[in-house]
């Protein structure tokens, strides 16, 4: 039977609270003592990532290469053909703006940590259940080698204008990225998608597979699904009972040297000075231009969250 153990939660403004979940252990906070965590907290809001935890082999409950979720925790309200489901294509967007801004500017910054380690050598990166749109930087694609796509919607992966390559592939079918050579790759994407692997093992196993020594697999997700096609585990978990899953998927695969998990949604924009009352009635303009102004921040400022779990090879 599983364990049932402990993992460290992670709040808003990086305050830790402790949750159970079955099949881990304790997982490492960023922090030291409470002190240290205040001291941090006005950096960790300025970096467009944010350390949630790490992970390690005492953090889960068997070693690698074992597997503690049952058919029952993989299971999905609709497990009729994934081909089926994603027959039609969508031409549209997961997340909202704000969460896609905050990816691309996470991808920015890991491509550009590729390009220092290869000493300016191009980028290859593998965006696994791919879609119309990939989320990388425009303005880094001159650093780009190979960028190859795998996806459910041949409509949707041709019309998708950074993919060199693509091939359309059920990977809850055939989880097998054979068309790959070992150590292709120096980044592996999967956005918002996780949630929907019923062989994840599998496709964690390939993707270590197909990176190279270095190479990071980023896992993103938000707070979005088609409920019917999600893990029955994913549906019952939280966000971070979900970023624990995700960790898990690593750890069972293969041996990653390093296993974080991020908060990549932008640092929230402080709200503006709200004019006094006496200059609001002497200029009424002012009290219109930050109501407005204060409605855009509240806009920018809410919305979707944004996490990643990266493993490195």
């Amino acid at each position: 039977s599983k364990l049932l153990v402990k993992a460290i939660v992670y709040v808003s403004f990086s305050s830790y609270l402790i949750t159970e979940l079955n099949a881990f252990s304790p997982c490492r906070s960023v922090g030291g003592s409470m002190k240290n965590d205040l001291m941090s907290r006005t950096i960790y809001r300025r970096l467009a990532a944010r350390e949630i935890c790490s992970f390690d082999e005492s953090d889960f409950a068997l070693p690698t290469g074992e597997w503690p979720y049952t058919d029952g925790d993989l299971n999905r309200l609709d497990n009729s053909n994934d081909s089926d489901f994603y027959d039609s294509p969508r031409f549209v967007t997961h997340i909202d703006d704000n969460a896609i801004e905050s990816l691309t500017e996470f991808y920015r910054q890991e491509i550009d940590e590729v390009v220092k380690r290869k000493n300016g050598g191009k980028v290859d990166i593998l965006d696994l259940c791919s879609s119309w749109i990939s989320h990388l930087p425009q303005d880094r694609s001159d650093t780009y080698g190979m960028v190859a796509g795998v996806g459910m919607n041949e409509e949707e992966l041709a019309a998708n204008k950074q993919l060199f390559v693509h091939y359309r592939q059920d990977i809850n079918v055939n989880p097998s990225l054979s068309q790959f050579a070992d150590e292709s790759f120096d980044l592996v994407c999967n956005v918002v998608s996780v949630d929907y692997l019923t062989n994840p093992k599998e496709v964690f196993e390939e993707t270590y597979r197909v990176l190279r020594p270095g190479g990071a697999a980023l896992i993103s997700f938000s707070n979005r699904c088609f409920a019917s096609k999600a893990v029955a585990m994913w549906l019952q978990a939280d966000d971070i009972g979900r970023l624990t899953i995700v960790g898990s998927y690593y750890h069972y695969s293969a041996k990653w040297s390093q296993i974080q998990a991020l908060d990549i949604k932008r640092p929230p924009v402080d709200v503006p000075k709200r004019p006094s009352f006496q200059d609001m009635f002497s200029n009424p303009s002012k009290g219109f231009a930050w109501a407005s102004t204060a409605a855009a921040v509240a806009k920018t400022n809410s919305g979707d969250p944004m996490f990643v779990v990266k493993g490195v090879k």
